[in-house]
């Protein structure tokens, strides 16, 4: 299975760029993963955020086969632990999925046409964080999910 993560806008912070890129590293002796960037709607000051959401949400749509997996990180989404989470990963790739994609919206979150697009929803949790630091988070966790699967030390509960 190929696990990707989508995110609007690109990462600006040297520190977190290093967690997401350590993580993603690892992440890779487990499963192929990339992060794919669409790049920020230019001019938002001029778009209401409605148009910056539908926007953002055609580009995204882009980006997805019909025969993807397609969760959206949303802080309406279902709240797991790490072993739950693991989980799902597990499942998907139990089903034969051959892409799963994980998706970060822009500030606004996401157009109606990414939501009836979705199979799911994941919240990281009930807090607000920066799109920034959810992509190392994210990435962390994903980790941390195949190091659970593979019954590995990283994880203690």
């Amino acid at each position: 299975m190929n696990i990707e993560l989508v995110v609007v806008g690109k990462t600006d912070m040297k520190e977190v760029e290093a967690l997401i890129s350590m993580y993603s590293k690892r992440l890779n002796h487990y499963v192929r993963f990339a992060i794919t960037t669409i790049a920020d709607v230019r001019n938002t000051k001029k778009l209401s955020e409605g148009e910056q959401k539908r926007m953002e949400g055609e580009a995204i749509l882009r980006l997805i086969n019909d025969s993807d997996h397609v969760v959206l990180l949303d802080e309406r989404g279902q709240e797991l632990r790490s072993i739950e989470f693991a989980d799902l990963v597990q499942r998907r790739m139990s089903a034969g999925t051959k892409r799963m994609l994980f998706i970060i919206g822009g500030p606004y979150g996401f157009s109606e046409a990414v939501y009836q697009r979705a199979n799911s929803m994941l919240s990281l949790s009930r807090m607000t964080f920066s799109h920034q630091i959810v992509r190392a988070i994210f990435t962390e966790q994903l980790y941390r999910a195949f190091t659970i699967l593979k019954n590995e030390p990283y994880h203690h509960e």
